[in-house]
């Protein structure tokens, strides 16, 4: 089906006392706690498996003058050195289309892939890595993206343009009677999950399968056919569980392209997996940004004009850039507005996709630009949101699909006690502690993308569903079943997901807040076919039918399904397609972020007291896992907002603290007890399922609204993220 129209009622809008939006535990929980999933890296294969490992460049910029690999090939257990001597022609195109790697002795940053050392054992494969001698010519780089502003470009588009325009910003600014003009920065970021990329290759013939860490295997499969220039019906992408991604496995990566490259040369299978030192300059990461908020208003509040221009760096061969603007262009009202997207060439690693780009860090700046605007105006930040309120679309000109920005905002106020917080900063103590609050709006895109599945109904009742959708830990298994369980009538218990292998229908995967969306509406599609299927065997309308308790009830008949499936049991294909309904309507989820934080008055330790969001994402699927996904992404606003953020070498363009005992990410003791709300919401216009979202909406917002109880609490305005204490301590304002 395509979505053209908005959706009427259906059959998950009839069913009483469904699965759906129920907090049912993982369906895959037993496997993971007892080690019965099976990781990329976990996966056994014959006696001759082989294991690479990555060699990488030690400058930031330049080209190989020698490669010597001969200490390396005689070394204890060694079977093949790979190098860009040695390597096949591959196919060429940006990170999303293909992934050559060892394609020539030019060295374009600091890491990449310069050798790859294939033996017996992951030991022996490791200890000859660092046997293999290198000489380069270094050639001065461009690393750091403040230094590179003004050689900043416009990016191609492939979807939204970079930049948009209504009405006359500069002279709405310049006129407006209260204006505010700021520049905020965010560092570069990892993904830092669990899971360390890694890869399984076998060839069977000129058949490829490849066990990996990867988030589209759909999308990958297209990927890795094109590199290894073999055609796309030869290539078989395997993932069904994966540790983690938050964007930096949704494209393909060199441990996927390297290992199939030495299991087709040796005739063997090959297993590699990244070092997490490696992780960070081998993968993706988030690029930082420079942003300029300008606002102009009224003396009441009302915006006149609204700015914003977002600076962010990428590989030259790179149009990927961070889209921090984009969410400026929907969130709030006024009729002149501009917004600007440059992209600087850096020889950095590549910057792509990390959990809500754009929107993660682009309401960094803007919310709290518009809290610095609500004390210019000396108004309260929620009420300054409200009057800024749209009732369409200020830049489309379309209505939204559902909007509740307001609700969250006036719901979170009540639940969190914004009543009490002082409109000054500095004036509420607990013992050494400076107490303060603050608020941000949360909003995220909420795309559909294309995406199949089979459904079959077996004569033993069991309901097998089959994509080649993934799971990277956010509760796939679980809301496929529930949405199969109720279209079906089954219980939980009787419904069978497979997904992560693109033997399975093409599915969109894990990414975007898509994923549940789009996997799910396919699903729903296929029940609804095998529900058509059914009643036809039962001679009934399939409208007028009601499936419940594993039987088909209609015209005052009661059918076993199992009755009806026959010996070899009946299957269902259905698919789902974006429409019309993207372009006639605004689709976003929101949420509103309330935090109490600490500031020791004395050392400018920062403390999160408390947190509370409060969200609006249509249709709930699961209540457990919706909320751990927007608690988590909460987190990940922590992290953002006080610790979060890579340390560039400026000499070389390395990562400096490429680990985790140095690249802070929160921990428990950083996290109280953090709460999440969802508003009772359904979008028709979205998809089937009348569900949006949530996987990155919880992080947009969340770390404004630390920044903003910061500067409550104290007093200090910091705009480069993140929030540490050699930023903090010169302002922090001496306490009486």
């Amino acid at each position: 089906m395509q979505m053209n129209t908005p959706v009427g009622p259906n059959a998950l809008d009839t069913v009483k006392d469904g699965w759906v939006g129920k907090p049912l535990d993982r369906v895959d929980g037993r496997l993971k706690v007892t080690g019965g999933a099976t990781y990329s890296y976990e996966v056994l294969q014959a006696p001759n498996t082989a294991y690479g490992y990555v060699v990488q460049a030690s400058i930031g910029k330049g080209r190989i003058l020698s490669l010597n690999t001969r200490a390396a090939e005689r070394a204890p257990g060694v079977l093949y050195v790979l190098t860009h001597l040695n390597a096949p022609p591959q196919g060429e195109g940006n990170h999303h289309e293909a992934h050559p790697v060892l394609t020539g002795p030019q060295v374009a940053y600091f890491g990449q892939p310069i050798a790859f050392v294939v033996a017996e054992t992951f030991e022996q494969a490791r200890a000859a890595a660092y046997l293999v001698e290198v000489s380069y010519d270094r050639q001065p780089g461009n690393f750091v993206l403040a230094d590179n502003l003004n050689r900043a470009r416009r990016p191609q588009s492939t979807g939204a343009p970079a930049d948009s325009a209504v009405g006359d910003f500069d002279s709405a600014f310049a006129a407006a009677p209260v204006k505010l003009d700021v520049e905020y920065s965010t560092p570069q970021q990892a993904h830092a999950m669990m899971e360390p990329h890694a890869s399984l290759a076998v060839w069977d013939g000129e058949n490829l399968t490849l066990h990996t860490a990867n988030q589209m295997l759909s999308q990958g499969r297209l990927a890795v056919a094109r590199t290894l220039r073999i055609p796309v019906k030869n290539v078989r992408l395997v993932s069904p569980y994966i540790g983690g991604g938050f964007g930096a496995k949704l494209w393909v990566n060199a441990d996927a392209i390297l290992a199939a490259i030495a299991a087709r040369q040796l005739h063997r299978p090959v297993k590699t997996a990244l070092t997490r030192q490696q992780v960070f300059h081998v993968t993706t990461h988030r690029s930082d940004t420079v942003q300029r908020i300008r606002l102009g208003t009224d003396r009441e509040g009302h915006i006149l004009a609204i700015g914003h221009d977002s600076y962010s760096g990428n590989l030259p061969s790179e149009q990927s850039y961070e889209a921090a603007a984009m969410q400026t262009r929907t969130l709030y009202a006024g009729p002149n507005r501009l917004t600007r997207h440059r992209l600087a060439a850096l020889d950095i690693p590549i910057a792509s996709s990390m959990r809500a780009p754009g929107e993660a860090v682009g309401l960094l700046a803007l919310e709290c630009a518009m809290d610095e605007l609500a004390e210019k105006l000396e108004l309260d930040p929620i009420e300054l949101r409200v009057r800024n309120e749209p009732d369409e679309d200020p830049e489309r000109h379309v209505p939204y699909s559902s909007r509740h920005l307001v609700a969250c905002l006036r719901e979170g106020a009540t639940r969190f006690g914004w009543a009490s917080r002082h409109p000054r900063h500095g004036q509420v103590r607990d013992g050494r502690w400076l107490v303060g609050m603050g608020v941000a709006a949360a909003t995220r895109g909420n795309p559909l993308q294309p995406s199949q599945a089979t459904v079959r109904l077996g004569p033993d009742g069991i309901a097998t569903v089959r994509m080649a959708m993934t799971d990277i830990g956010t509760g796939t298994y679980t809301i496929l079943t529930q949405i199969a369980a109720d279209m079906l009538g089954l219980p939980p218990d009787r419904i069978r997901i497979e997904i992560g292998d693109t033997a399975f229908p093409e599915a969109a995967g894990s990414g975007g807040s898509f994923g549940a969306a789009s996997s799910g509406s396919a699903l729903f599609d296929a029940c609804n076919r095998l529900r058509g299927k059914l009643a036809a065997a039962a001679g009934v309308d399939a409208r007028a039918a009601r499936f419940a308790d594993g039987r088909l009830q209609a015209g005052g008949q009661s059918r076993a399904l199992t009755d009806l499936v026959g010996a070899g049991g009946l299957e269902a294909d259905g698919e789902i397609r974006p429409g019309d309904t993207e372009h006639t309507f605004s689709q976003q989820s929101y949420g509103a972020h309330f935090a109490e934080v600490g500031v020791d008055a004395d050392t400018g330790e920062v403390r999160l007291r408390r947190m509370l969001g409060v969200f609006a994402a249509g249709r709930v699927l699961n209540a457990k896992t919706a909320r751990s996904q927007a608690i988590g992404g909460m987190v990940f606003g922590i992290g953002a907002a006080l610790e979060e953020g890579l340390v560039l070498d400026r000499r070389s363009g390395a990562f400096v603290n490429h680990d985790l005992a140095e690249y802070l990410v929160p921990v428990h003791a950083d996290v109280p007890a953090i709460e999440a709300f969802f508003l009772p919401e359904l979008d028709d216009a979205a998809n089937p399922l009348k569900s949006k979202g949530i996987g990155e909406l919880g992080i947009c917002g969340a770390g404004a609204a630390l920044a903003n109880a910061i500067y409550n609490a104290c007093g200090a305005r910091i705009r480069d993220y993140p929030i540490t204490l050699d930023k903090l301590l010169p302002v922090l304002p001496t306490q009486s």
